[in-house]
């Protein structure tokens, strides 16, 4: 079944060309269950890789906006008065789809933020006295641009802990450049997408992940990498359970990516950036963005012997 995976993968490379490593490291965070948060530049291809994956996946999809004057209701649903029946009637907001692309997150207020706490980890929706659950597979996907910019409002540290992973594109190489400014419109390739994964495809790759054997030396190399991170003296705070938590399941996925049935200290390695860098803080402040607590997590990682 992960053959479909890797199927999935190189379709989305025809379309975001140059970007193999956080394409796989994007799908390992979905068959993980996880959210995936991209923080980059605009024009870099952060929400074409959103709908490609959602295309490629055959899953529901929709697109947010955040802007600063974007209220809860509007991303969570709102109840309106029907005069016929004489009560009100719940009408669901975005977030009840499969993939919701939540762009440009950063540019909402925090209470609009806060909207999304409970969609993210509970996966349902509490409004009105009633909570009402979301489809399955249901992931956010968010892109946020760097918070020196204009107009943003940095996430919370109660926010970025609900995204499994966080991935920066970057600029495409020369090579890659040039085949996107020669080649066909992105979105008209978009449109031409087939599916390559069914849902229910995708939903048995995730449970597969629980016959992806972790070692008990394997545990305790990643219960070494989150003490380190607590008592180093490099971040404020260290990595909390959830953080290790996820850390495992996403290193799962990667073996699975590389067709293992275990998992080995190089898949932890693969993806401690990625899950960990943005809920990190440094202990000594080096800019307002998650991407400059990088650096300190390679630095963590050379720091613990396996």
């Amino acid at each position: 079944m992960f053959e479909k995976v890797h199927a999935v993968a190189r379709q989305v490379s025809q379309v975001v060309v140059g970007k193999d490593l956080q394409i796989r490291q994007s799908l390992a965070c979905l068959l993980a269950g996880g959210h995936l948060l991209i923080e980059d530049v605009p024009g870099v291809g952060k929400t074409t890789l959103a709908h490609a994956l959602a295309i490629s996946l055959g899953l529901r999809f929709n697109r947010l906006q955040f802007t600063s004057d974007l209220l809860p209701a509007d991303v969570l649903g709102i109840s309106v008065f029907n005069r016929e029946t004489g009560g009100f009637v719940f009408h669901p907001g975005p977030v009840f789809t499969q993939v919701l692309l939540a762009d440009e997150i950063n540019r909402a207020t925090p209470k609009t933020q806060s909207a999304l706490l409970e969609v993210m980890e509970e996966r349902q929706v509490t409004a009105e006295g009633s909570t009402r659950a979301l489809p399955d597979p249901f992931f956010v996907i968010a892109t946020q641009n760097p918070s020196h910019q204009v107009g943003t409002f940095p996430l919370p540290e109660s926010q970025l802990d609900r995204f499994l992973m966080c991935l920066s594109l970057g600029y495409p190489d020369p090579a890659a450049e040039r085949a996107l400014l020669m080649g066909e419109d992105r979105r008209s390739m978009l449109k031409s997408l087939p599916v390559a994964m069914k849902p229910e495809e995708l939903l048995a790759a995730q449970a597969a992940l629980r016959n992806i054997h972790a070692s008990n030396a394997l545990i305790d190399y990643v219960q070494a990498l989150a003490q380190a991170s607590r008592q180093n003296g490099l971040f404020a705070d260290g990595l909390s359970p959830r953080a290790t938590i996820a850390l495992l399941h996403a290193a799962r996925a990667w073996a699975a990516l590389e067709g293992r049935d275990h998992v080995i200290p190089e898949d932890v390695q693969a993806l401690l950036v990625p899950v960990t860098a943005h809920r990190l803080r440094p202990l000594k402040a080096t800019g307002s963005s998650t991407l400059g607590s990088r650096d300190l997590v390679l630095q963590l990682m050379k720091s613990v012997p396996v």
